[in-house]
């Protein structure tokens, strides 16, 4: 195969270098430029690099095809318009400026995209399903999975929010919310892997004329057993003619070769940061006497934990139930999700958090990735985060932390320490960032309400 390289001055002022076929485009933003205002994707944009690699073989990386400033230049119909202009976004986030096009290019293309949550993944996905699929007849066209339902109730919102000036037609997937034997004619379906290819199994969902079939959260599909074979059993009864686009917030070796199986030859993007991604957040750190203290000084937090919204993290499901039974001892109001909750109690857990009738949610790792809240101002690691190994996680703290401080709002991350290994599990994470997190005394909360206002 031939092969030869092209070097020219972007229009981005960097230099790239790659061979056609492989080529890997870098977009870096300093520091001091202002962040995009985008309304749903609500990021913090700090320095990063934009990775593009083409494995088609037929891309020109300098064409500005490949990379859009605005939304009006996607050539997208004026209902779609109206619906991200309704959602206040002013401009493409990073991730949408590369995977749009390369989305909505005919003839279509695989894509594997990579950017960290809050960056505009689902926006970008959303968009595609709704620019792909013809409205004017009941075919499923487009089939989204996500790993929790709580994820998928996400995708749907934002489907409903930026289709409503549409003649789109969306339909869950998930457990307990299509009728059985009914056939599903909707445009878009969202799903859990399970419940679709049991939908598909008995008939329900005719997948013959999809067009566009995306995975969101694959680093997280991962992590749940079963669910990626379940990914695959799915593709298995769709047309190979179908465009597959996979979505993850972060890539291990492990995901990526599960993606390149899933979408050979795919185009790769990855929003890569180059500097610690926690602009915005005031990160403290606070002293506790004992594992049981802890529970006393949450409660003394409880007055700044409701001056927006919350998210307190948990390692054990078991500690998420004790904490909302004593808080309610205590007679305050709080929402508790884990995965070993009945569905009905989820749900209720969700729309009471989303609706703002409980302004705290307590809750594990698992179930929050599909929760974006405008208004959730602090997060309270309860228990630090920690891989397999019992290790400081440092990409689950930025999951953890990520839910804060976006839509530009100033956000508070507190950690609990009560011991010398909580406080080098707290170090290392700090320390994998660059970052600095001060500690502050017990007896101190007021200084939390000093950084939420």
């Amino acid at each position: 195969m031939k092969e030869y390289t092209v070097s020219r001055k972007s229009r981005m002022g960097k230099k790239s270098k790659g061979p056609v076929g492989t080529a890997i485009a870098t977009h870096k933003r300093s520091p001091s430029t202002p962040p995009p205002t985008t309304g749903g994707s609500g990021m913090n944009e700090p320095k990063y690099e934009v990775a593009v690699r083409f494995d088609d073989l037929q891309g020109d990386l300098y064409s500005p095809f490949y990379s859009v400033k605005r939304f009006e230049d996607l050539g997208l119909s004026k209902d779609l318009l109206e619906g991200i202009y309704f959602m206040n976004f002013k401009k493409p986030s990073m991730i949408q400026e590369r995977a749009l096009p390369l989305l909505l290019s005919n003839p279509p293309r695989n894509m594997i995209g990579q950017s960290q949550s809050g960056t505009g993944k689902t926006a970008a996905l959303v968009l595609t399903m709704l620019t792909r699929i013809d409205m004017s007849v009941s075919n499923v066209e487009a089939l989204c999975l996500a790993p929790t339902r709580e994820l998928a109730k996400q995708i749907q919102r934002v489907v409903q929010t930026m289709g409503q000036f549409t003649n789109v037609k969306a339909q869950f997937a998930i457990p307990n919310m299509a009728k059985c034997s009914q056939r599903i004619d909707a445009h878009i379906v969202v799903g859990t892997p399970g419940t679709v290819l049991d939908l598909i199994q008995r008939n329900q969902l005719a997948v013959e004329h999809l067009k566009l079939f995306m995975l969101d959260e694959v680093d997280n599909m991962l992590e749940l057993q079963g669910l990626g074979e379940q990914c695959l059993r799915v593709k298995r009864n769709i047309p190979s003619t179908t465009q597959i686009a996979l979505f993850s917030a972060t890539c291990s070796d492990e995901a990526f070769k599960y993606m390149y199986r899933f979408a050979p030859n795919a185009n790769r993007i990855i929003l890569k940061n180059t500097e610690p991604s926690l602009a915005g957040i005031k990160q403290l750190c606070m002293d506790c006497q004992s594992e049981e203290d802890k529970y006393r000084v949450l409660l003394e937090l409880y007055h700044v934990l409701t001056v927006g919204s919350s998210i307190i993290f948990a390692k054990k499901r078991e500690t998420t139930s004790e904490i909302q039974r004593r808080i309610e001892v205590d007679e305050h109001k709080v929402a508790t999700l884990h995965s070993a909750q009945d569905r009905p109690d989820r749900d209720k857990a969700v729309h009471s958090f989303l609706s703002g009738k409980a302004k705290v949610l307590i809750t594990t790792d698992v179930l929050v990735r599909g929760i974006d809240v405008a208004t959730v101002s602090m997060v309270v690691n309860y228990d630090l985060p920690l891989d397999m190994n019992r290790q400081p996680d440092p990409v689950a703290y930025l999951h953890r932390v990520g839910r804060t401080g976006i839509f530009g709002r100033p956000g508070l991350s507190v950690n609990f320490v009560y011991d010398k290994h909580s406080l080098h599990q707290v170090t290392e994470i700090s320390s994998y960032f660059g970052t600095c997190m001060t500690r502050v005394s017990t007896n101190n909360t007021d200084v939390c309400s000093f950084q939420t206002c």
